[in-house]
Order: C-alpha cells, then structure tokens, then sequence
C-alpha cells in the first residue's frame, strides 16, 4: 500500500465512528385505523387505538388517520356519540376522514360530519392506497 492509499484508509477508518454517531431523523410512523360498524364501543376503540399510538411513539412521529365507511360514517356525523372525541382527536393532529361513496349513498350531506373532519372519495380505496404506501392498518 502507497502512503496516500494508507492515509486514505486511515482517514476513513477514523471518520466511521462520527458517522455512525450521527443520527439521522427518524421516519414517521403512519397508521390507518378503520372504522366500518355503527358501533360505538368500536368507534371509542379506534380513538383510543389513535390516542395511544401517540402516546407510546410521540405524537410528532407518527402520522395516524381514522377512515370511516360503510355502518361506520355514523361515527364521523356531528351528533355522533363520539363527537367530543373527535374534537379531541382533531386537536392532536389525527386526521379524521368519511366515505363520499358511503355519504352519497346514504345521503348524507358534509353538513351532516362534525367540524374538522375530511373527506375521501372512497374510503375502502383510500386505505389500500395507504397500505400501499407502507402504512400500517388497523381495524379495531
């Protein structure tokens, strides 16, 4: 080995160390949680399931989003028996989203929804997208 090849390798060898220390930001969690039954044990399940993945990955590591269709858009309705959690829910960034196949066919108006929460065209195919992209799921 020439000497510059040796303080090349020496150099490198030396700076592995720092580089291994440095940390690189972590990537965010992401979490699709769905809500298909008009059942409001579920419904508290789900916000429960959201509010504790916060809590054990930190809320700023992990994107979290509840999908409601089907029996299940109930929960997102103003009046639903869940609507001061969803309020809750809102308030620390999870995001809330209802079927407008399953508005359309139920007729249901956004007016209907509480406050905040979103809307995608298709609930069942907004959560294969987001398996799609690595997300993970659950159906409480």
């Amino acid at each position: 080995m020439n000497r510059r090849a040796a303080i090349s390798f020496i150099a490198l060898t030396a700076a592995f160390p720092a580089l291994a220390q440095q940390k690189k930001p972590a990537a965010k969690q992401r979490v699709v949680i769905q809500v298909s039954d008009n059942d409001p044990a579920k419904w508290t399940l789900a916000l429960n399931n959201a509010r504790n993945i916060q809590a054990d990955l930190g809320k700023d590591n992990v994107l979290v989003e509840i999908v409601a269709y089907g029996q299940g858009l109930e929960m997102m309705k103003a009046e639903s028996k869940v609507a001061d959690r969803l309020a809750a829910a809102l308030d620390s960034n999870v995001g809330l989203l209802a079927c407008e196949n399953t508005m359309h066919n139920s007729k249901v108006n956004q007016a209907d929804i509480a406050g905040g929460v979103k809307f995608v065209p298709a609930g069942v195919t907004h959560i294969m997208k987001r398996q799609a992209e690595g997300w993970a799921y659950i159906r409480p």
